[in-house]
Order: structure tokens, then C-alpha cells, then sequence
């Protein structure tokens, strides 16, 4: 998998010489009118594979991605995966078919893309990953546009610090974990982040007693954490790995005569406004954000595969982290 902080620049050979090649060709859709610039005088055909929309942040950064496409005046290929990688499969394919000028895909999972990604590099259709990172040959991808989940796992170690602080907690802290889709980058490392400084520096104190996906959804996480409760009732922590699993397990607890934020501390990632609700409520004590809005940066890097210029590393990181008493505050700025 890639390692995101050290994410160097990805295949600028391949990169310009598909984007040279994707300039050059007609493949029937193209349009004069279009708004950009792209160097051929037509419009840019972009497919895009969706995950899916199981999540607040997912249906966000589906929207962000069209209306970017809309205002610079690309022709948008969507499809949704329904988070089904062989869904997802079949879309680049179709693409390909098609002979789009750029392909851009948030993958489902971390493995399973070599096959796909060697016949769109024999098409010479550039690929662009988003959101999430694969664990293939580099150069059959131009580069990624994401965020460093890693480092998203950490920060929630670190807040969960603040927030333990505040609530005046003493003695083990005993945390349950909702786990994203398995496979999916995410889910790997935002766990991984979060164990490296559990481990570093609280290693006699935090225990991760019960750790399982919830697949991102807000069903998933209120029925494993219902589960979580049966067999571990004395859990006073959870992790969760997007908001939308930390609101299903809200409603758990708060089904089990426990109060959310308070008997069970809750830290998530994403940031989406129903998380800052529930947060400015007490029920979410700090959320880690992940920006969904990449909508404009994958544009941009769009305009450049195609103009045949270099790409190089491009990992967003206008993110922040918000305790509960900044949720108020917070709420009624929110885009997503």
C-alpha cells in the first residue's frame, strides 16, 4: 500500500506521455464548446467510479466531484460501485470501451486492481486515484488525490487524549473500535495510526478490547455495537472510523440505558454536519476531520494528465480536529 507521507510522485513519465496520447485523440464525445482549456480545443471526458454512497462524507464527495466536473466543463462519466469492487471493475472497463480521456476511481478495497489498470495503461487512458490509495505498481496510476488516513488514526489517538482529560477519567480505558470497510485503505490506516500511538505511549493504559468493521454505514455500526455491548458492557471508549458508524452505535448505546459522550466516550473521523450535531448534543465527544470535497483538486489534476504536464505528489491536507465544546461554533459553517 502506499505509504501516503512519502507518497512520491507517481508514474510522471506515464502520466505525460498518456496525457499526450489522451490530447490527441477523438473519441466522438468531444465538444468546442466546452469551458476549459485542454489543449485540442474539445472537452475532456472523465469517468469516474464511485465507491459507493454509504456514508454522509461518500454522498459529499460524490457531489463535490459533479459539480467540479460541471463548472470546468468536462463531460462526467459516473457510475456507482454500490461498494462492490467488481462493480467498480466493470466501470473502468466500460471506460476504457468508451476511451475516456481520464480515468478517476475511489477503490473499494487495496487490492485486486492490477489487471484493470494494466488495460487502461494499454489504452493509454491515464488513471487517478481518489480518496483512497492501492497497493499496485505505481506506475499504473498517475497519482493520488486523498487525504493521509494514517495520520487521521493518530490524531484521533491524540484528541481521544484531550478528551479523556476533560471528562476527568480514571483508570483503564477500555476502547471498542468500529472498524471501516475490510480491505479498504481507511479502515487499514486509521486503525494503524491509532494503534502506533496507543502503543507508543499508553501502552499500560488503553486496551482495544473488541475491534470489527462496520462497513462505513450507519446500520453496520449500530448493530455491531450493540453486539460490542453484550459482550464487553464495561467499554467506556469508542473509536469509530467515520461518523456515520459512530451515529448507528449512539442509538446502540443509547438503546442499552447508557448515555453517549459520557458512560462511552466517542471519538470519529469524517466530520460531516449530522456528526457535528450529534457532537454539539454531547454525544460525540471530538471528531477527526476528513475532507470529502475533492471535487476541485481532482479537476485540476484532470486539466494537467490531459495537457500532458507534470504531475506530482498531491495528498490534501486542509484538515482539522474539533472537541465538543467547538461543535456549536463549528455547526453552522459546515458545507457537508
Amino acid at each position: 500500500m502506499l505509504n501516503r507521507r512519502n507518497f512520491l510522485t507517481a508514474a510522471v513519465g506515464v502520466a505525460a506521455a498518456t496525457g499526450l496520447t489522451a490530447c490527441a485523440k477523438d473519441d466522438g464525445s468531444t465538444s468546442s464548446s466546452s469551458s476549459s482549456s485542454d489543449g485540442g480545443g474539445g472537452k475532456i471526458t472523465l469517468g469516474f467510479s464511485q465507491v459507493g454512497s454509504e456514508s454522509g462524507w461518500r454522498s459529499a464527495n460524490t457531489d463535490s466531484v459533479k459539480s467540479a466536473a460541471k463548472e470546468a466543463g468536462y463531460t462526467l462519466k459516473f457510475s456507482d460501485a454500490q461498494q462492490k469492487q467488481e462493480n467498480q471493475i466493470s466501470a473502468i472497463r466500460s471506460y476504457i470501451a468508451q476511451k475516456v480521456d481520464v480515468i478517476a476511481f475511489s477503490p473499494v478495497v487495496v487490492t485486486g486492481w492490477d489487471a484493470i489498470l494494466k488495460e487502461a495503461k494499454a489504452a493509454k487512458i491515464p488513471v487517478v486515484l481518489t480518496d483512497r490509495s492501492v497497493e499496485s505498481d505505481e506506475s499504473l496510476f498517475v497519482t493520488l488525490v486523498g487525504s493521509d488516513f494514517t495520520d487521521e488514526g493518530r490524531r484521533a489517538a491524540k484528541i481521544l487524549e484531550k478528551v479523556l482529560d476533560k471528562a476527568g477519567h480514571k483508570g483503564k480505558v477500555k476502547i471498542a473500535q468500529l472498524e471501516g470497510t475490510t480491505g479498504a485503505a481507511p479502515a487499514i490506516e486509521r486503525a494503524k495510526g491509532f494503534k502506533e500511538v496507543m502503543d507508543a505511549e499508553h501502552k499500560d493504559d488503553w486496551e482495544i478490547v473488541v475491534s470489527q468493521t462496520g462497513d462505513f454505514t450507519r446500520a453496520g455500526g449500530k448493530q455491531v455495537m450493540a453486539a460490542f455491548l453484550q459482550s464487553n458492557p464495561d467499554i467506556n471508549v469508542l473509536y469509530a472510523h467515520n461518523d456515520d458508524m459512530g451515529l448507528g452505535a449512539i442509538q446502540a448505546i443509547e438503546a442499552a440505558g447508557k448515555k453517549p459522550g459520557k458512560d462511552i466516550l466517542i471519538v470519529t473521523v469524517d466530520g460531516v454536519k449530522d456528526g457535528f450535531i450529534a457532537m454539539s448534543e454531547g454525544k460525540i465527544n471530538a471528531i477527526v476531520e476528513c475532507n470529502p470535497l475533492l471535487g476541485p483538486q481532482l479537476m485540476e489534476v484532470v486539466q494537467k494528465v490531459k495537457d500532458g504536464e507534470k504531475v506530482e505528489r498531491w495528498i490534501k491536507t486542509e484538515e482539522s480536529d474539533f472537541m465538543q465544546d467547538q461543535a456549536k461554533d463549528a455547526l453552522p459553517t459546515r458545507k457537508y
